[in-house]
């Protein structure tokens, strides 16, 4: 696995701390706890991926003063070396669990890791349409997501067949929910839930989501849908997961009826309304009384 980034890059302490243990936390103190803005990883990621693969690490943050190319192999660092390098990082992986083949026999099959890797991407690519995105494998290109202003562009652009893109949204207080729907019979819905910035998995937004879904028919039966919450950062704990995949609410009855709301009115759109030109009103009926041809009359 190879990742690479055009972003501002480490200078080279930087660089060697980023690869020691518990040298993560972007905190100044304690009370940052209760509104965590940032997207780190807990469990200091760099280092223990470095810990179970032979691994590289080359970043640059001036390009005029050189790059620095780090290589690790089972956690040991074996070389730090000056090398060129444009500003960014490139971080590369490889022998994954090379020294825990218990681990490593763990490790689904390549198709599965590599859908794993693309759902990763999809996340990361819907939560920042303004920064391209690009995913190879082998050859093949899996994903050329271009930067773009208008999300639903890059809804398109992950997710080939959606002809058909509209926005939902709605507000309450400091929250609001936003997102895209396409619709799409048969199949299974494609749902991504980005929590101010972050991709999660949340049983509580899938449970508004499909409950609407449900009620809207066959024709959303296979609709793709990105749903993106923004809150007060005090209202979300993005601690209860290792790798923060998963969130809690402070309110999370509250945020159930906002999205669902957001997505009714998406599905309303979706389905278009018909214009009534006319109302025809008969007589009142009687008590126990049907209108004719109610039983096939």
């Amino acid at each position: 696995v190879r990742v690479a980034d055009d972003g501002c890059g480490m200078a080279p302490d930087d660089a060697l701390l980023a690869l020691e243990r518990h040298a993560t936390s972007k905190l100044s103190s304690a009370a940052e706890l209760h509104h965590i803005a940032t997207l780190g990883f807990r469990g200091e990621a760099l280092p223990a991926i470095a810990a179970v693969s032979r691994f590289a690490l080359t970043t640059a943050a001036d390009p005029a003063e050189g790059g620095l190319k780090i290589t690790v192999e089972a956690g040991r660092i074996l070389a730090a070396d000056p090398v060129p390098r444009a500003r960014g990082t490139t971080v590369e992986v490889a022998d994954l669990f090379f020294n825990l083949p218990a681990r490593r026999k763990f490790l689904r099959s390549p198709e599965t890791e590599l859908r794993y890797a693309q759902e990763a991407l999809w996340g990361a690519a819907l939560a920042r349409p303004e920064v391209a995105f690009v995913l190879r494998h082998g050859r093949r290109l899996l994903i050329d997501a271009p930067a773009v202003a208008d999300p639903s562009l890059r809804l398109r652009d992950l997710w080939r067949g959606c002809d058909r893109v509209v926005a939902l949204r709605a507000a309450a207080g400091e929250a609001e929910a936003q997102g895209l729907l396409a619709p799409g019979p048969g199949g299974r819905p494609v749902l991504v839930f980005l929590v101010n910035g972050r991709a999660v998995r949340d049983r509580l937004l899938v449970g508004a989501v499909m409950r609407v879904l449900r009620e809207a028919g066959a024709g959303f039966g296979g609709a793709r849908l990105v749903v993106e919450l923004r809150l007060p950062h005090d209202e979300v704990d993005v601690n209860v997961h290792p790798a923060k995949a998963e969130v809690r609410f402070a309110r999370g009855g509250a945020i159930f009826g906002l999205v669902e709301r957001a997505v009714r009115d998406g599905v309303a759109a979706a389905q278009g309304r018909v214009a009534v030109r006319g109302l025809e009103e008969g007589p009142p009926l009687g008590v126990g009384e049907a209108p004719a041809g109610a039983y096939g009359e």
